[in-house]
């Protein structure tokens, strides 16, 4: 049997979006012999990883984490001689210690168990890809140096779940495994709170509304997620949704999270047809509604520069303590630059007439 490799975490559980807007990391890359018979790729996995269940490894197929030769393969894939098997994982592995950064954080909440933190837009949740140092971990890590359960390097601690680089709001940090396995649960279990402001465009004509269709990577763009009608493509994703102001050709909308797929908000809202606005990852950075006028298009293109990514803030957060049992909901203000913008948008509407 050929030699193991440990790979450190095959949990299959999706992220609630993906590290670095979507990039994937090799986690493992072997070339199968050219006397191998016929297996099914879990198999052959699992022969050959070290912490890595079958079934964690099924579920990594299945988020489309398992590739052979380039393209993303089921678990019943039959391995044949001289493929090309890769294991991409939206985090990066844990090969490079995390070393702790005295960054500041905008501590929301704290205890002996975990703390809540309001993360800003810009900021890298994870290090990896070209970001390996000044990132939210290496800024938890110095915080929590003093801490006695708090490894920073262990993944049974840190951040239960995530949000983009450029999506400013509330993320939840377990300080200890029994918090962190809590946590994760709740989430798994989709029993979390989690309320999203976002500004998109176009005039969103219901009030409020429902998007369902399932998320998987896009087929052609590994970067983006897309929507696929196919029951059998992709994970189940549930965004609901509320206009709470119109204002011209872009609409502010309060989502919130049933499921927390990769790129939820971004991609339900692309589909049906309100890309948030100035996301680059999905087209917003363009102006996708209004006039032809140059008097219109240097508004927006000032819009742009005053919100220089995309328009999404993670605002409420709610779970139940792993330890007391008691409901915890956290909210915190829209960002300066957001709100710069709606208020430009507004000012919009009162003098379009002059555009």
């Amino acid at each position: 049997m050929d030699e193991k490799h440990i790979l450190p975490d095959l949990s299959g559980e999706e992220p609630e979006t993906l590290d670095e807007d979507g990039a994937l990391y090799e986690h493992f890359r072997v070339v199968v012999d050219k006397g191998q018979t016929m297996v099914r790729v879990d198999k052959y996995l699992f022969e050959r990883l070290v912490n890595a269940s079958r079934n964690r490894i099924q579920k990594a197929a299945e988020s489309g984490f398992i590739l052979a030769n380039g393209k993303p393969v089921k678990s019943s894939y039959k391995v044949k001689p001289l493929d090309v098997l890769t294991v991409m994982m939206d985090r990066p592995r844990y090969d490079n210690e995390i070393i702790p950064e005295d960054i500041p954080l905008n501590i929301v909440y704290e205890d002996k168990d975990l703390m809540v933190i309001n993360k800003p837009a810009g900021l890298v949740v994870h290090p990896g890809c070209g970001n390996y140092t000044g990132t939210l971990v290496n800024a938890i890590a110095w915080h929590l140096k003093d801490h006695p359960s708090y490894d920073p390097n262990d993944p049974q601690v840190g951040l239960v779940h995530r949000i983009d680089k450029d999506t400013s709001g509330l993320l939840v940090v377990a300080k200890t495994p029994d918090a962190k396995t809590h946590l994760g649960i709740q989430f798994f279990n989709k029993t979390t709170k989690r309320k999203y402001q976002a500004i998109v465009w176009g005039t969103v004509e219901q009030d409020e509304g429902t998007i369902t269709g399932n998320i998987a990577r896009h087929p052609r763009d590994r970067m983006q997620m897309a929507v696929f009608s196919d029951p059998e493509t992709g994970k189940h994703a549930v965004t609901h949704y509320k206009v709470l102001e119109r204002l011209g050709y872009v609409t502010l909308v309060e989502c919130r999270l049933e499921t927390g797929r990769t790129h939820q908000i971004r991609v339900h809202m692309k589909h049906i047809g309100h890309t948030l606005f100035n996301d680059a990852r999905y087209g917003g950075n363009e102006i996708l509604k209004g006039t032809h006028f140059s008097k219109y298009k240097q508004f927006v293109n000032n819009c742009f520069n005053l919100c220089p990514r995309q328009a999404l803030h993670a605002q409420t957060l709610g779970f139940i303590h792993p330890t007391t049992g008691k409901e915890m909901h956290f909210t915190t203000d829209i960002p300066e630059d957001m709100t710069q913008l709606i208020t430009k948008w507004r000012d919009y509407i009162s003098n379009r007439n002059e555009l």
